[in-house]
């Protein structure tokens, strides 16, 4: 039987999610076929979990000692959402010691979690995306620019974070300084986007059974001004699966986002989410780690596909283990 280990955390406000995510793995997971290990890797603490007690990892070949036995795992089934789980570090931290893993390698990792250069090479393939600007902390510049080009109302966002943590919708001049403020903190490095008025859609990308493949299109409907971290995990929003748009569009989304996940050359899973203006959708960013608690939308795609979250999972550590040989 392999040993996986179900990795969640990180040392982002993400974490809480993580973990969530984390636990719906070891809830999920085919236990005979594989032993999990809840192992939780926290800003102050790398740690297995085992019946409440806690193991720490051994950072120099990711293993842990248990009663006098060395134990290292065959797969890692990486389910943080943030640094250092989704950037790039671990990923690359993992190859240096030898360790298999599930989805993305390190420079994919980093590209899809930075939004700017994310953008910048998507935009060699002709997918279309939101005018924006790129502001570094302690740079100059010009806000009345800065309208002219996109317009208001606009977003400013952290150039890496997930969550929509760190996100403002500016609405007037008067509010930028407070925008920027809060992006910041999440951020050294911002994008500002203009606002594109339409349908917000969350498209699940993954690698099933040798075929990538969208198990399903989910229309977003925020309660709140736009799709924030209240309305992704306090239930202020209204997630519809699937999407009610025209099977056409439908199509034209679908290849869309099959088109982004092949051209980057991603592995497993992934969401992508767009604006559908003029029955064109517009791409906002692409998360590779996607959220996998109970209120994420993954798993709700998954269900529409008619794919278990154990099967999915299986499908992870089987196809990682065999890429990675």
């Amino acid at each position: 039987m392999k040993n996986i280990a179900v990795v969640s955390g990180g040392f982002s406000d993400e974490h809480k999610v993580s973990l969530k995510s984390g636990q719906t793995i070891l809830n999920h997971i085919d236990k005979n076929k594989f032993h999990a290990f809840d192992v939780q890797i926290l800003s102050n603490i790398w740690q297995v979990v085992i019946d409440g007690k806690k193991f720490p990892i051994e950072k120099s070949d990711f293993s842990f000692t248990k009663n006098g036995q060395k134990i290292k795992f065959d797969c890692v089934f990486n389910i943080i959402h943030g640094t250092p789980g989704e950037d790039g570090y671990l990923q690359a931290y993992w190859d240096l010691v030898g360790q298999k893993y599930t989805g993305c390698g390190h420079y994919l990792s980093a590209l899809t979690f930075n939004k700017k250069d994310c953008l910048a090479v998507l935009n060699k393939y002709g997918i279309s995306t939101a005018r924006s600007v790129y502001l570094r902390e302690n740079n100059d510049y010009d806000v009345d620019e800065i309208i002219e080009n996109l317009g208001l109302p606009c977003f400013v966002k952290p150039n890496q974070s997930g969550s929509s943590l760190g996100i403002s919708k500016v609405k007037k001049k008067e509010d930028f300084s407070k925008a920027l403020e809060i992006a910041f903190k999440e951020d050294q490095d911002i994008l500002i986007e203009e606002f594109i008025d339409g349908t917000e859609v969350s498209v699940g990308v993954i690698e099933y059974k040798n075929e990538i493949i969208v198990p399903g299109i989910t229309e977003i409907i925020s309660y709140n001004d736009f799709f924030d971290y209240q309305a992704k995990y306090e239930g202020r929003s209204k997630e519809i699966t699937p999407a009610n748009i025209p099977s056409d569009l439908y199509e034209k989304i679908s290849s869309t986002a099959i088109h982004i996940y092949k051209s980057l050359g991603l592995k497993g899973m992934s969401r992508s989410e767009f604006i559908l203006r003029d029955n064109t959708p517009y791409f906002i960013e692409i998360n590779t780690l996607p959220g996998f608690s109970p209120a994420s939308i993954l798993p709700q795609q998954l269900a529409y596909a008619k794919i278990s979250i154990q099967d999915f999972i299986t499908n992870e550590i089987e196809s990682a283990l065999k890429s990675l040989d």
